[in-house]
C-alpha cells in the first residue's frame, strides 16, 4: 500500500513538472492595458470589446537608430510594452544596428530564445554554453543567413564588416528582458565590492577600478 501511495506521489509531482510553465492563452487576444494600476505577471488585459487594429501594429523597424555610443550598437525592441497585442503571446521582435566594427557585448535573455537574421552587412556571433564546459558555438553570418541563441546563454554579435549592418531577431518571450555581462558586474548600482571582483576574476584592485570606470 505504501509503495501504491509513493507512485501516486511521484506521478502527481511528475504531471505537475510537466505542466508547469507560462500558461498557454485562454482567449484569442488578451490587449495589454498598459494604464492599469494592478501589477502581475505580465499585463492586465484591457476589456476585448474595446481592442482596436493599432493594438496589433507596430511601425518604424525600417528605420536605423543611434549607434554612435562606445560599442556601435543599438536595438530596438518592440516588445508588449511597445505592441500591446503581444501580451500573453510569448514572442517579440527586435532589430539591431551595427556600426562598423560595432559590437552587441556578451549579454543573455533571461526569458527567450532568439533566432536571429542578417538583413544587412557581416556579423560575427556565438553562445557560449554553461559551466562545466563554458564551450564556444561562433559563425561568421552573412545577409540572409540565420542563427539562434538558446534560452538565457551568454551571447554576443560583432560587425566584422567596413559598413553597416542590420539584423532582426525574434524572441520567444513578450518580455525577453536583457543583461549585459559587463554593465552588470561592472555597473551595478551599489557597486559589487572589489572584494568579490578581484577574486572572481583573479586581478589586482586597480585593474577593477579601471574596469568599473566607464560604467560609472
Amino acid at each position: 500500500m505504501a509503495s501504491r501511495a509513493l507512485v501516486i506521489v511521484i506521478m502527481a509531482w511528475a504531471f505537475a513538472e510537466a505542466f508547469a510553465g507560462d500558461p498557454s492563452p485562454l482567449q484569442d487576444f488578451c490587449v495589454a492595458d498598459l494604464k492599469s494600476p494592478v501589477f502581475v505577471n505580465g499585463f492586465v488585459c484591457k476589456d476585448p470589446k474595446l481592442a482596436v487594429p493599432e493594438d496589433f501594429f507596430f511601425t518604424g523597424l525600417d528605420k536605423p537608430t543611434n549607434t554612435h555610443n562606445r560599442v556601435g550598437f543599438n536595438v530596438t525592441l518592440v516588445n508588449a510594452a511597445m505592441l500591446p497585442g503581444l501580451n500573453t503571446l510569448g514572442i517579440s521582435i527586435a532589430r539591431l544596428d551595427y556600426a562598423p566594427h560595432g559590437l552587441n557585448p556578451p549579454h543573455t535573455h533571461p526569458r527567450a530564445t532568439e533566432l536571429l537574421t542578417v538583413i544587412e552587412g557581416s556579423l560575427y556571433v556565438g553562445f557560449v554554453t554553461s559551466n562545466p564546459d563554458n564551450k564556444l558555438f561562433a559563425k561568421i553570418l552573412h545577409k540572409g543567413d540565420v542563427f539562434v541563441f538558446p534560452e538565457g546563454l551568454i551571447h554576443f554579435q560583432l560587425n566584422v564588416g567596413e559598413t553597416y549592418a542590420v539584423a532582426i531577431a525574434g524572441l520567444s518571450s513578450q518580455n525577453p528582458g536583457v543583461i549585459t555581462i559587463a554593465d552588470a558586474v561592472f555597473g551595478s548600482k551599489p557597486p559589487i565590492s572589489d572584494d568579490v571582483l578581484t577574486k572572481a576574476f583573479q586581478v589586482g584592485k586597480e585593474i577593477i577600478e579601471e574596469l568599473e570606470a566607464p560604467f560609472k
